[in-house]
């Protein structure tokens, strides 16, 4: 199992930063490149627990669908979402957000396995851990954006 750790400190309240991280709209945006669009289950406006999702984007030049499923969420400190349906043979992704002073530091704890066995290890290792590393961080660029010009 692969893990990403990212930490983003984003100058605005918090709660403005856990509605911006769950945002299906913005996701799509920040995900331009990659075509990424919510296609089922809940397709615009902001995620709830319980909910699901159906992405269907373009990755490594290859059409994709990945659905996910918002399995905890304790707003505005923490949500995680799961992979139900997709290529991974699993996934998990916690959102965690703590206020310090004008502050917020959002966490992601990015969790991921490909199929494949040793093949799909090598390939996470010389490939794509990197590559969900920059789509992570492509995301969290626009949401500190978002959230600090509308302060």
């Amino acid at each position: 199992m692969s893990k990403i750790y990212i930490e983003t400190i984003i100058k605005a309240d918090i709660h403005k930063v856990f509605d911006l991280a769950r945002d299906i709209d913005l996701h799509q945006q920040s995900a331009f490149k990659t075509r990424e669009k919510a296609i089922a289950g809940r397709t615009s406006g902001l995620m709830e627990n319980g909910e699901t999702v159906t992405w269907r984007a373009k990755h490594l030049g290859i059409y994709q669908t990945h659905t996910s499923k918002i399995s905890e969420m304790e707003a505005p400190y923490k949500f995680t979402d799961f992979m139900l349906k997709g290529t991974f043979k699993s996934l998990k992704h916690q959102h965690l957000f703590s206020q310090e002073g004008e502050n917020t530091i959002m966490t992601d704890i990015f969790e991921f396995e490909s199929p494949l066995g040793i093949i799909g290890k090598l390939f996470n290792r010389l490939f794509l851990k990197n590559y969900l590393t920059k789509f992570l961080l492509t995301r969290n660029k626009l949401i500190k954006k978002t959230a600090e010009f509308s302060i």
